[in-house]
């Protein structure tokens, strides 16, 4: 907001013209025009939950929803698709060899085909009814097989990690756009308003590249925005009062502050969405005092439970805890989840890939598989859409002797229960991995086809940013209807 300055000659005023006219009289004739227009698609969907007013209140998609949650198993740095999900014999063949001509694009960064190609030193076999092909490196995803949708023809923009995290996230390259969990909370809101609609965990205190922005809200509303919880002991710190205030003191002073931030938002901050959010935020941290620690206590798990993520195991504790905290919060009507696996890009492996991704895949491969499982047998799986990847994939060329680069001309990702249908595989690379060659599947058509499950047309779900109406897949992108069930 501007404030009042002389000087050099000229004034300038404390208010715009625009917010002179919202804060007079003619105020109301917006106020009129909302309400005339609050089921138009350009304002989201229509509002079916109880909470009149409240922007996360659950609304109904634009068709049948195949699911009504998302979580996201983002593994952070670029996992390797040569050496999960997508075998190519001939980069073994060709092995110590350059990249031959046939595999190259026309134009091509300087040197970047001059390394020999690496070979896989994973195992291949093929797994359930439907034959799905998984390395040796995750044993227990491919018990799995035959609910796993395996996407194998992806590309991106994004040649480092800022640029593939951030468009992973927010559709963009460019930092700063709203994040996919937001566009879907702001599309259809929440299913419990005593529990945050979009919830990130991380599995390390490293930060993951570009930080909060890839849950973030860019131009929407602040309130949309991802709620980080920690993956340890106590996932939500200083959630409880001291014991020696009251119920009624503490919902005293709440009143009193949302008063004075109300009072202080009509009066100075209008055009903004922060402080609404900050407001929101402390009535949400009140409401969850009352489920949070319940939906959080993993110790209302049975031990078999808790075994089945690998809790027991020190290498898969973390992230066991996660993906069990996941399911427990889609459970209990959590719109959006974000698990990430590896931050700080701990999946990046120019060197040293052996170890790298048999470290990372030890650290994932059973949480994953034991979420999938559990989903599954509560009969959550149909109605949670479950995802996997990163933000590119890694070459066929070696890089320092025994890595891979970053590959976001062709890699792999799969979708699994919300309606996906399971043990099919989806497009392809050429015979190297090194190109996305059939079914081609950009980053704006894989966030088109994850709100298309969700039951939401991406060019309907519209916010409008000065005057241009803003999409969650950039104004580009289609949904990849067939990788659903019949």
């Amino acid at each position: 907001m501007q404030t009042n300055r002389i000087g050099c000659g000229r004034i300038t005023p404390a208010f715009s013209r625009r917010e002179m006219l919202l804060s007079s009289g003619a105020g109301f004739g917006a106020l009129a025009l909302s309400y005339l227009l609050r089921d138009a698609p350009v304002f989201g969907q229509t509002p079916v939950a109880n909470t009149p007013g409240s922007p996360l209140s659950a609304r109904r998609g634009h068709f049948a929803a195949r699911a009504k949650s998302v979580i996201f198993c983002f593994m952070e740095g670029g996992p390797s698709h040569l050496d999960t999900f997508d075998p190519k014999p001939l980069v073994n063949r060709l092995a110590g060899q350059r990249i031959p001509d046939s595999f190259r694009p026309v134009i091509t960064p300087m040197g970047e085909f001059y390394s020999p190609i690496l070979a896989s030193r994973r195992r291949w076999a093929r797994h359930g009814q439907s034959g799905l092909w998984v390395s040796d490196w995750l044993p227990h995803i491919a018990t799995c097989a035959d609910d796993l949708a395996v996407i194998r023809s992806c590309w991106a923009n994004g040649l480092n990690h800022s640029n593939g995290v951030s468009q992973m996230n927010t559709g963009s390259i460019v930092g700063g756009r709203p994040s996919l969990g937001a566009w879907v909370t702001y599309g259809l809101g929440t299913e419990n308003e005593n529990l945050p609609a979009f919830v990130v965990m991380q599995d390390n205190a490293a930060s993951v590249n570009n930080g909060a922005r890839n849950w973030g809200t860019g131009f929407m509303p602040a309130v949309y925005q991802g709620t980080r919880i920690h993956a340890g002991a106590e996932p939500i710190p200083h959630l409880n009062p001291p014991a020696v205030i009251s119920p009624a003191q503490q919902r005293g002073r709440l009143d009193l502050l949302n008063a004075l931030n109300q009072d202080h938002a009509r009066s100075r901050h209008a055009a903004g969405s922060d402080l609404e959010a900050r407001i929101a935020s402390y009535e949400l941290a009140y409401r969850m005092q009352a489920q949070a620690p319940e939906a959080v206590d993993l110790t209302q798990e049975t031990r078999e439970t808790q075994n089945l993520y690998g809790i027991d195991d020190p290498l898969t504790a973390t992230y066991g805890r996660m993906c069990l905290l996941g399911r427990r919060l889609v459970e209990r009507g959590v719109r959006f989840v974000q698990l990430f696996h590896g931050s700080g890009s701990k999946w990046d492996a120019h060197r040293g890939i052996e170890t790298n991704h048999a470290t990372n895949c030890r650290g994932s491969d059973k949480p994953i598989a034991g979420l999938l499982k559990d989903l599954k047998r509560r009969g959550l799986l149909d109605s949670t859409l479950v995802i996997w990847g990163g933000e590119f994939g890694r070459t066929p060329q070696s890089e320092q002797g025994d890595g891979r680069d970053h590959n976001p001309y062709g890699f792999t990702m799969w979708m699994a229960g919300g309606g996906v249908r399971g043990g099919q595989v989806v497009g392809s690379t050429d015979e190297v991995g090194l190109h996305a060659v059939e079914d081609r599947l950009h980053v704006h058509d894989l966030h088109a086809t994850i709100l298309y499950l969700l039951g939401l047309d991406h060019t309907r779900v519209i916010y409008r940013h000065q005057g241009r109406p803003e999409r969650a897949t950039v104004n580009e992108g289609e949904a990849f209807t067939r990788i659903a069930g019949t």
